[in-house]
């Protein structure tokens, strides 16, 4: 699995995208599956951050997840327990499918 972590209107230190990564930790049961996930973090102009991540399936599907967060940090932990939760849905469908 590929991973990009981009940051729009500040500049991600590396506390933060270790933090991102330690968390992904939670979905290796799928790394086999997905092929792209791309992070974008944006700062808005409230001081808010808007937090995106883009799955691409091996199986061609594509997912997209976001949120919004005042706390950068909270926000990344939602975020890859909405990711974690796509993830599962995405894989017991084409399971289910091939069964």
């Amino acid at each position: 699995m590929n991973t990009t972590i981009k940051s729009v209107h500040f500049d991600a230190d590396d506390l933060t995208k270790e933090h991102l990564e330690e968390r992904l930790h939670k979905i290796d049961f799928a790394a086999d599956k997905i092929v792209d996930m791309d992070f974008t973090l944006t700062r808005e102009k409230d001081r808010q951050f808007e937090l995106e991540a883009k799955m691409h399936f091996r199986w061609g599907k594509k997912s997209v997840v976001k949120l919004k967060s005042f706390d950068l940090n909270q926000g990344i932990h939602e975020l890859v327990d909405k990711v974690d939760l796509k993830v599962r849905k995405e894989v017991e469908k084409v399971q289910e499918h091939k069964g």
